[in-house]
């Protein structure tokens, strides 16, 4: 992997009440980076008060305080800053209070390896520069329509002009606010604005529509087998498969983590059960090769089906297929699970498909 450039240097800020511990992580990463030490969370406030820091990383255990509380400070006072959990303890809870509270954007575990941790901040350096470069070209896109309009006014003989590339960068906002930036496909914003759409033609139009959750198995021993990289590289590729093994009047999006969703218009529960197992089968007879390693996934899919005359709603299709989707996991993953929404008589799930 390429390293920051050199042209900024980014801050690190570590906190642990381990000196010892201090002084190796200052060492080890002086030399790229722009390091700052604090053995305790309020040492570590004063710091962040003190200045801006693009990367804070902490240890859960630290004196007054624990490791989340600090990056959930660290969370409302400074957003954009990349926060890491690093814990001895490996507990289920702690990562759940770390997501849920702290917000954390990684997870390391004690005793960590020198290029291990190496890596993991060079990554949290190029995330924490990638946002602050598309930032700063929304800042400057915004500046440049915000000059455009005085241009309007001023000059009425460039007006169409002005006009054409207002909107070509208006244009550039709406795609960057709808994509999801690492998959290309629609984001969880846009899938929600195309499914109501749907749902709103096909009030004046009667027809079926299925709406379709799918969660990647066990994702998080990707994560760990590949670090972070090795999971970018493999949303990438299964969004690529979800995208091909829809119809094209279907629209697949990634709506978060390693969670994508489909909208199949005018699609009957059985059109929605063939859907829904073509798309599982692909991912699971595929692979991709990554750091001279073959990948191999599978993914769980919940389907709802509203039926011609159906008034199912976008929540209520949204949450029978998250409903679909966990019984599928409760099954034993690598399954497809249909539900069909006001129909009693059709509301038990389609058969499971095969296990994995």
């Amino acid at each position: 992997m390429s390293q920051p450039s050199a042209s900024y240097r980014c801050s690190v800020l570590f906190v642990d009440d381990e000196l010892a511990i201090l002084g190796l992580l200052r060492e080890l990463l002086q030399d790229e980076f722009e390091v700052y030490t604090a053995a305790s969370a309020e040492e570590a406030k004063s710091i962040l008060a003190a200045k801006p820091v693009d990367i804070v990383l902490t240890d859960q255990q630290l004196p007054a305080q624990s490791g989340v509380q600090l990056l959930e400070h660290v969370g409302l006072l400074s957003p954009q800053t990349v926060r890491i959990l690093m814990t001895g303890m490996g507990r289920l809870e702690d990562a759940v209070d770390a997501i849920n509270c702290g917000r954390v954007h990684r997870y390391l575990f004690k005793p960590w390896k020198a290029d291990q941790l190496l890596h993991t901040i060079r990554l949290a350096a190029r995330q924490s520069l990638l946002e602050r470069s598309h930032e700063q070209l929304l800042q400057e896109l915004r500046q440049f329509n915000l000059e455009l309009e005085k241009k309007v006014h001023q000059r009425t003989l460039e007006l169409e002009q002005a006009n054409r590339q207002l909107q070509q960068r208006n244009l550039m906002l709406t795609r960057m606010a709808l994509t999801d930036p690492l998959t290309g496909l629609p984001n969880r914003r846009a899938m929600d604005r195309i499914a109501k759409n749907e749902l709103i033609r096909r009030a004046r139009y009667p027809s079926p529509v299925a709406i379709g959750i799918v969660d990647v198995d066990h994702f998080k021993d990707v994560n760990s087998t590949y670090l972070l990289s090795g999971g970018d590289h493999a949303l990438t590729w299964l969004a690529s498969v979800l995208a091909s093994a829809v119809r094209t009047v279907d629209t697949v999006g990634r709506i978060g983590g390693e969670e994508f969703m489909v909208v199949a218009p005018e699609t009957d529960a059985e059109g929605a059960w063939i859907l829904a197992e073509r798309m599982r089968s692909t991912v699971a007879n595929g692979s991709t090769h990554f750091a001279g390693a073959d990948i191999r996934l599978t993914v769980s899919v919940g389907m709802a089906v509203a039926p011609t005359g159906a008034p199912g709603g976008y929540d209520q299709l949204r949450h029978a297929a998250a409903a679909a989707l966990a019984e599928a996991k409760s099954a034993g993953r690598n399954k497809s699970v249909l539900t069909v929404i006001n129909d009693p008589a059709a509301a038990t799930p389609a058969p499971a498909a095969a296990p994995s």
